[in-house]
């Protein structure tokens, strides 16, 4: 483990303390996990970007089949006294 100085507002620094002690831990633990997690969200936003770049899917999409829409007929007082056929509406 390496030791690191920063330079925050007072405001800041009060905040952390109060943070660090509602969470039942220290200033520097509390920065250590937060860099940690950020390294973790950044590592895998980059392979996910990277993945979709070059396109390289761990799923398949399925193929879609002809006559696949939803029919329906709209209720006669809906539409205004006349029969409707919708296709691929849903209520």
């Amino acid at each position: 483990m390496k030791n690191v100085t920063i330079t925050v507002e007072d405001s800041v620094l009060e905040w952390a303390r109060v943070e660090a002690a509602r969470r039942g831990t220290s200033v520097s633990r509390m920065l250590g996990d937060f860099m940690a997690e950020m390294q973790r969200r950044e590592d895998s936003y980059e392979r996910a970007y990277l993945a979709w770049r070059t396109d390289e899917r761990s799923w398949k999409a399925a193929p879609l089949e002809k006559n696949n829409s939803i029919a329906r007929t709209v209720d006669s007082q809906r539409a205004g006294g006349q029969k409707h056929l919708i296709s691929g509406a849903s209520t």
